[in-house]
């Protein structure tokens, strides 16, 4: 057993990070100043967008860009019952309905083929996720956006720094989102950030994330009614020194990464890592580890138990949106909601289990967890899984 319990995810953080959050406290403004400018511009520019737009969160950003299109009661938009849930919540906040579709079942990503025969004129935007850091199809959504006039947001709130047929996430859709809470490797506390190259809807999201000091006796300006939501000067701060350590934060968690992977090939029945077609890096947001078939719900359940009396983290990874209760009511998502309708969704997340996945890890801690949970899988009498 570890000296110190074996979180699921911890913040990266070092003296570039204390440096610039001193600089921003030493600022005559924490909120709407100079260093939220920075870090926007700064982050734009990773992504190869033009335009960066700082917010509190990913679905905060996912719902200004829905309402930046005039999106809502008596719209529908196309999403992923799976994946990080908090995102397509912003279709429901937003009055709009969703629709959903049945994801590809290696990469976890909306699956385009399966998502064409629904579009219709009724879909008016379709939210897609680079699902636990693995890149959508993006070639495939971006010809069925351009024939069905879809409005495409890209859901990158899980996929920091992975490359799809040469460019990084981010660089899809008309839109993109990215989340910096925690267990993201860039992570600033809570906050987002929407990247786009259209100028006049970054205007617009600035417009309804707050009132600015320049707009607050502005009578025209209030015909929309803004949020509240946007990136406070220390966030910023936090979040600009860690995308200057990007590229070292994701060779760190990549290490941990291949001690996973050494150590995974003794565990027969589980689903092999998949890095799909013209996808050229995948940066996954935490370890998942998709058990057999054999396995029951229950038996993940079983696992994550016994990883937790050995003070391991773990937790199941996705509970889909079309088995939680909001979609289930009359009228809450489009063509319905219930268990067994999207078979793929629910045969992976059945199985899935998120371990420890920082660069806090070493070689011995992966060795330990994952003899733990190989141990656990023993015990719960399912055997070697055949996946």
């Amino acid at each position: 057993m570890p000296e110190e319990p074996l979180h699921l995810s911890e913040p990266d953080v070092g003296e570039v990070e204390r440096e610039l959050v001193q600089a921003a406290l030493a600022q005559p403004r924490l909120s709407a100043g100079r260093m939220v400018e920075h870090f926007e511009q700064r982050f734009a520019a990773h992504a190869g967008r033009a335009h960066g737009v700082a917010v509190a969160s990913g679905t905060l950003g996912t719902l200004l860009l829905l309402r930046a299109q005039g999106l809502g009661p008596g719209d529908t938009v196309m999403a992923s019952p799976y994946g990080w849930h908090q995102v397509p919540h912003a279709i429901a906040l937003a009055g709009a309905t969703p629709l959903f579709t049945e994801i590809d079942y290696w990469s976890g990503c909306a699956d385009p083929v399966r998502a064409e025969p629904l579009l219709g004129p009724q879909v008016k935007a379709a939210i897609v996720g680079n699902v636990n850091g693995h890149p959508a199809a993006w070639a495939a959504w971006k010809r069925l956006a351009t024939q069905h006039g879809l409005f495409l947001i890209e859901d990158s709130t899980e996929a920091i720094g992975s490359v799809y047929a040469g460019t990084r996430v981010g660089g899809f859709g008309d839109a993109a989102v990215f989340d910096f809470s925690q267990p993201s490797a860039l992570c600033c506390g809570e906050g987002g950030m929407v990247v786009t190259d259209d100028e006049a809807l970054a205007r617009e999201l600035r417009t309804l994330r707050a009132r600015s000091l320049a707009d607050r006796r502005s009578v025209s300006i209030g015909a929309r009614v803004p949020l509240q939501c946007g990136l406070s000067e220390l966030a910023a701060a936090l979040g600009a020194a860690q995308l200057a350590r990007l590229p070292e934060l994701l060779e760190r968690r990549q290490q941990v990464e291949a001690w996973y992977l050494d150590e995974m090939r003794s565990f027969e029945g589980i689903k092999p890592p998949y890095v799909g077609p013209d996808v050229d890096a995948v940066h996954w947001m935490l370890y998942v580890v998709h058990l057999g078939k054999r396995f029951t719900a229950s038996a993940c359940d079983q696992i994550v138990e016994d990883l937790a009396e050995e003070d391991i983290e773990a937790a199941r990874y996705c509970q889909p949106l079309h088995q939680q209760f909001h979609y289930q009511q009359p009228g809450a998502a489009e063509g319905g909601a219930r268990r067994g309708q999207f078979p793929l969704t629910e045969r992976i997340a059945d199985r899935a289990i998120a371990l420890p996945f920082h660069a806090g890890l070493t070689a011995d801690h992966v060795k330990f967890i994952v003899k733990t949970m190989k141990d656990s899988s023993v015990n719960v009498g399912a055997g070697a899984a055949i996946y």
